[in-house]
């Protein structure tokens, strides 16, 4: 009987301990109006609560577009000039191959691909040539001001049966 009793309350003392919870994501706003999600409370990384939205309903799948991987490389041209159009880098973002990236070094490069999008696009192209390590070069209107053009050349890679942008 006294085990049975022991073994209740610890069953009891269990049920009633806390359940640790995922720890929420928020999102907020940077300094410089970029989105930033984190764990951390918006004001440990410098910047602001973002606005509430209200949850519209789902897009159909005649208005929304199928995600898929680029399956050749005018699949993967294209993804990249529609990134290039909505201006979204998370969307180029979402075009790279990022196996073996640290959480820092990834962060870097989004706010780098921020960063490009932001200047005016003269040109995506994927030149001919060798195959072996194809491609995809951005041409956009210089950084520093000179009125100059700058080209970034990201490396392409085959991986799981897509087409990937690799980090410059």
């Amino acid at each position: 009987m006294a085990v049975l009793r022991v073994a209740l309350l610890m069953l009891f003392a269990l049920a009633m301990a806390p359940v640790r919870a995922q720890t929420p994501i928020r999102h907020c706003v940077g300094a410089d109006g970029s989105p930033v999600f984190t764990d951390q409370p918006c004001a440990s990384v410098q910047a602001t609560p973002a606005p509430a939205t209200s949850v519209a309903a789902p897009a159909s799948a005649a208005t929304q577009p199928a995600v898929t991987c680029a399956a050749d490389l005018d699949d993967l041209h294209q993804a990249v000039v529609d990134a290039f159009a909505s201006g979204d880098a998370n969307r180029l973002a979402g075009l790279m191959l990022w196996a073996g990236y640290r959480q820092h070094a990834a962060v870097a490069d989004i706010r780098a691909l921020a960063a490009l999008m932001r200047r005016p696009l003269l040109g995506i192209d994927v030149p001919a040539g060798d195959d072996a390590s194809p491609q995809l070069v951005v041409r956009t209107v210089g950084g520093d001001g000179d009125g100059g053009t700058d080209e970034t050349r990201f490396p392409i890679a085959r991986h799981a049966g897509c087409l990937w942008l690799r980090q410059p």
